[in-house]
């Protein structure tokens, strides 16, 4: 099973970097993109943060709202976006993730169902815009751009580094145009994706990394009801033995073997349960025929008090609601009980065991098979959901080894490490994972009859990604490539057609026309190559012409045997490579290719000798040759589709219009709080501080407590709308009257704490002098005579500039600043450390007399032949070794001339 691993991960508790001469991204990102709810973690490399983690919003949340609004021509996203849905529901988009790649009437349903005030419009695409107060329309995949690139900002906030690579997390019933939709906003976010990840995966990825499967293999089910979906995934967790470094190791891997669904069941279900009861109940109280529904505000309110009901009702069995002016001024307030909400959605406890009925029955297998059901999604909490899975499981407890919130992200941030260019992890995790949808190919076109030759399935469901696949067919005219979904009763939410785009594949007329005058040796063929991605999209990569020709070629005589056998070789060769298209329409994996050559191959490098050997007799051969013409592909999407490229250049223009003015934005708020936070700051110092008195006059304070209070006023009125520059220019105007006089506040007690520095400092100087005197004596006279001659003459300065102050007012700028003194002070140390660096000098050698040093010189060569009869007898001795071993070669040794 080893050879079908797919990925390897490694646990991320030791994080290194690749040392390249390209630089690397120093961190990665993963976003698990929710309906209501998006998480994001990280892969951080910097020293002093944790390798991996979830990021923070603004609010210091783990979770933030997908959630887009335009309000007073500013765009808002997240938590911002949050803080105005109660009062202005029609300007704050949600569910946006899943309105990609849907028709409009999809949509529209959709949000009417959920109460959702949307000004929808319908495309040039067919899909759904949404028309904000200004006019303009907005599409799903450009709103999308926007939450993904907040998303990945407050990745960048969290490591103070800028981050590009991501991995997203979808929903496995996604789509061939979801996927590509998911895609196309993220590029539009300036996010390199580096695969989207099944969120099932993710959540595998995060129960497997830290476990050891060797002794034991098991099978579990990843259940996960969310906000609007609720699927059960079947995970098989195994190992295998592989070698490391010569060494016999065992590597634990997954394979995902099944996931069901259903795409209309999730949290909000039963929030909408809720919602229409105390609706009723609201109406009831109101009277007057009047209905709560009608009220786009009223259901915002409603929608937000129910959900933290919901909430409270999963650990209480009671649970109040109280709205503050839902409707016509009035005020709405009552409780519901846990018992009463497991019977307003009585239906639903029996629709949550569909997904994980389905698994287990087209896996074979039984409820006792099944080592582990962990629970992931907020939905999950229910406790009627949990009781309803333990009767149906047979067991007193579920499991819970996963953050239910957390455990996609922080899992799928292991497959962005796995995939990123610099990031290395410790302990191997084999993924597979496979297509949620099979796919199918028909071919169409002049001459071609649809059989099985023309329509067949391309990409089995559940078949391994990635995975890249090839097929010929005998065919000499233009044709189309159609792909669709396999099954029309297995179609992604809002998908009516299983087919979903076309390929044109032209250029094949041309080139039977060119080649179909000479010897063709077989009909010409039709190469197809196809590819199932990482991120589970199909699609027709290239096509090209084969064609074959029989040509008669002139070799010389003496070598017609090597020509013939090598001619021979080749055509034996050929016929193998393409062998496997003559049983027509059989499927190859990729390793299995023709080699994409557009040029004409030879058959034989024999035929280079011809023109040396022109004077030669000659004769003719039979010989082969192959070429291959690229064949022209255009694409042509089925439904609403992903953006054109001419809408895709005006959203991207109109999204750097607003990151542009998101900045201005930002940038005003921050200097409007600056300012605000500057007039309030300096008012409590002057009210507090009578210091303050002492070094400004009465007038000159009078003056900047009334240019305070001008500003504030201003504040407050006129710059309630006000631009950035004007914020900044009444700051600096007040900065240039206040930060004069706080320093000269903060030079009354800095000042003679520096004077009373340098006293000390100055005295300790002689202390300095005589430690050298006693204990270094080899410093030099001159440079120390230097040091007490500089300590002098700032001793002088030091009474100048003090004699000086004093003659000062303290209501003007001081004579000398305390960061003068330290400065002076300072020159005066690094001369000190200077010379108290002086190293001591080396004592000097004396030279050894003339009878002595003779001496020495005997005594050495005596030493020198001893060692060197030693080395030779050492030397002979392991010759006389060497020759003795007969399977060792023993190379001359080389020796200098003596």
């Amino acid at each position: 099973m080893s050879s079908g691993v797919a990925a390897f991960l490694i646990l991320p508790i030791f994080l290194v970097i690749f040392l390249s001469a390209t630089p690397v991204e120093p961190a990665v990102a993963s976003i698990d993109l929710g309906s209501e709810w998006m998480k994001v973690a990280v892969v951080n490399l910097k020293p002093g943060q944790i390798p991996i983690s979830i990021v923070i919003n603004e609010m210091s949340k783990r979770k933030s709202p997908t959630l887009v609004a335009f309000n007073s021509g500013n765009r808002l996203v997240g938590e911002e976006a949050a803080g105005i849905t109660a009062r202005y529901p029609s300007k704050v988009y949600s569910q946006v993730r899943d309105m990609i790649g849907k028709p409009y009437h999809y949509v529209k349903d959709m949000i009417d169902s959920l109460y959702l005030p949307f000004d929808l419009v319908e495309d040039s695409r067919g899909a759904a815009g949404f028309k904000s107060d200004d006019g303009v329309v907005y599409s799903a995949e450009e709103l999308l751009a926007m939450i993904l690139r907040y998303g990945m900002s407050l990745a960048e906030s969290h490591t103070r580094s800028p981050i590009r690579d991501a991995v997203i997390a979808i929903p496995p019933y996604f789509g061939q145009t979801e996927r590509r939709g998911v895609l196309q906003a993220a590029q539009l976010a300036g996010i390199n994706v580096l695969s989207l990840i099944h969120e099932h995966s993710g959540a595998a990825l995060q129960y497997g990394i830290d476990k050891d499967f060797s002794n034991e293999s098991r099978h579990v089910i990843f259940y996960d009801m969310g906000s609007r979906n609720t699927y059960a995934a079947l995970v098989y967790f195994s190992a295998y033995n592989s070698k490391e470094f010569g060494k016999a190791v065992s590597v634990n891997q997954f394979q995902v073997k099944d996931v069901r669904w259903k795409t209309n069941l999730g949290g909000q279900n039963m929030e909408l349960r809720l919602v229409e009861h105390f609706a009723d109940e609201f109406n009831k109280q109101l009277g007057n025929g009047v209905d709560v529904r009608n009220s786009p505000k009223a259901m915002a309110k409603l929608k937000k008090q129910v959900k933290r009901t919901k909430e409270i009702l999963s650990a209480n069995t009671m649970a109040p609601l109280s709205v503050e002016s839902l409707y016509d001024e009035r005020d709405f307030r009552s409780t519901i009980s846990r018992e009463k909400f497991e019977e307003l959605c009585e239906d639903l406890w029996e629709q949550s065991l569909a997904p994980v009925k389905e698994v287990l029955k087209h896996s074979d297998l039984k409820v006792n098979d099944i080592y582990a059901v962990e629970l992931i999604g907020g939905a999950t909490r229910v406790p009627k959901l949990q009781a309803k899975l333990q009767e149906f499981l047979g067991r007193k407890d579920l499991d819970k080894h996963l953050d239910a919130d957390e455990a996609i992200a922080l899992g799928s941030s292991l497959l962005a490490a796995n995939l990123s260019d610099g990031i290395k992890l410790n302990r191997k995790l084999g993924m597979i994972d496979g297509s949620s949808y099979g796919f199918m190919v028909e071919l169409i076109g002049s001459d071609l009859v649809k059989d099985e030759s023309t329509q067949f399935l391309l990409v089995p469901r559940m078949k391994k990604m990635p995975i890249k696949l090839f097929r010929s067919i005998k065919h000499n005219k233009d044709f189309v490539v159609s792909l669709s979904y396999e099954s029309a009763y297995e179609l992604p939410p809002g998908v009516f057609s299983v087919q979903f785009v076309e390929f044109s594949v032209s250029g094949l007329t041309e080139a039977t026309e060119r080649y179909s005058a000479r010897n063709l040796s077989s009909p010409i063929k039709a190469t197809m190559h196809f590819s199932l991605s990482r991120s589970g999209l199909v699609s027709l990569d290239r096509a090209e012409a084969v064609i074959e020709l029989s040509e008669w070629v002139e070799v010389p005589k003496s070598i017609n045997t090597a020509e013939t056998n090598a001619s021979n070789a080749l055509n034996a060769t050929e016929t193998l490579n393409l062998s496997t298209e003559g049983s027509p329409m059989d499927i190859q994996d990729s390793k299995k290719e023709i080699p994409n050559t557009e040029n004409e191959t030879n058959s034989s490098d024999v035929s280079a000798e011809v023109n040396d050997n022109v004077g030669a007799e000659t004769e003719k051969v039979l010989k082969k040759r192959t070429f291959k013409v690229p064949l022209k592909i255009v694409e042509k999407q089925i439904g609403p589709g992903v953006l054109s490229k001419e809408m895709l250049f005006e959203v991207k223009t109109r999204l750097e219009e607003l990151d542009k003015k998101d900045l201005e934005r930002r940038r005003t708020a921050e200097l409007k709080n600056s300012l605000e936070e500057y007039i309030y700051s300096t008012r409590e110092k002057l009210d507090d501080n009578e210091e303050i008195k002492k070094i400004s006059s009465q007038e000159e304070l009078r003056s900047f407590v009334e240019k305070l209070s001008e500003v504030q006023d201003w504040l407050y009125t006129d710059g309630e709308d006000a631009s950035a520059n004007e914020f900044e220019e009444r700051l600096d105007s007040l900065k240039a009257i206040g930060d004069p006089i706080f320093f000269r506040l903060s030079e009354l007690t800095a000042r003679p704490a520096a004077y009373e520095s340098a006293r000390v400092y100055l005295g300790d100087i002689q202390k300095i002098v005589d430690n050298w005197e006693k204990n270094k004596p080899w410093l030099p006279k001159s440079r120390v005579d230097e040091i007490l001659s500089d300590a002098d003459k700032v001793k002088i300065w030091l009474q100048d500039k003090e004699a000086l102050q004093k003659e000062t007012s303290h209501f003007i700028k001081p004579a000398i600043t305390s960061e003068e003194i330290y400065d002076k002070v300072s020159e005066l140390q690094d001369k000190i450390s200077s010379v108290n660096r002086i190293p001591k000098p080396k004592p000097k050698v004396e030279k050894a007399p003339k009878e002595e040093e003779s001496t020495s010189k005997e005594n050495s060569t005596n030493a020198s032949n001893s060692n060197s009869d030693e080395n030779s007898t050492q030397k002979d001795q392991s010759t006389e070794e060497s020759s003795s071993s007969p399977s060792t070669n023993v190379e001359p040794e080389l020796h200098d001339e003596l």
